[in-house]
């Protein structure tokens, strides 16, 4: 009765291991496009309405998801305060859940931040168009990523039932 009790709570560890690496993968994908689709955003009203930037990332932050959200409204609440903006997105681009080449675009737009409108919205579209293009492929590997998932974390729990028993 133990080995069994011990076996399904094994079970129920991998599943938990595979639900819990899944929506890290979820939560990686639509961080990438919230933050693409708030670059892109930002440059266009930039460009039209020149907005303050804190007040512009105010706003940016009530219309994407969690992390996205967080950053702008950090930022913009930082940069009120008097903080350096530049040094404020690069602080803050560190804790969002995204890959190296991905926390290295959005910390380049940061450097721009200081520049003239028309500077910071091409570093802005750049910074779109790479963050843009990383979710497409990420999105590619999607399936992929959720087999290999459900493979290593289901065989582990297997094994050490095995193991077990």
């Amino acid at each position: 009765m133990i080995k069994l009790m011990g076996s399904l709570l094994i079970l129920a560890g991998g599943i938990l291991i595979r639900q819990i690496r899944l929506m890290e993968y979820r939560r990686r994908l639509h961080t990438l496009a919230d933050l693409a689709s708030s670059l892109r955003r930002m440059s266009d009203e930039i460009r039209t309405l020149r907005r303050p930037l804190p007040e512009l990332m105010q706003s940016l932050s009530g219309t994407c998801g969690p992390e996205a959200g967080t950053f702008f409204k950090e930022a913009a609440v930082r940069a009120e305060h008097g903080e350096d903006l530049s040094e404020v997105w690069r602080h803050l681009s560190g804790a969002l859940p995204l890959s190296e080449r991905d926390r290295a675009a959005l910390e380049e737009l940061g450097d721009d931040l200081r520049g003239d409108a028309a500077q910071l919205c091409g570093a802005a579209e750049l910074a779109s168009r790479a963050l843009s293009k990383s979710r497409d492929e990420l999105e590619e590997g999607r399936l992929a990523e959720e087999k290999r998932t459900t493979a290593l974390s289901l065989s582990a729990a297997l094994l050490l039932v095995i193991l077990l028993i």
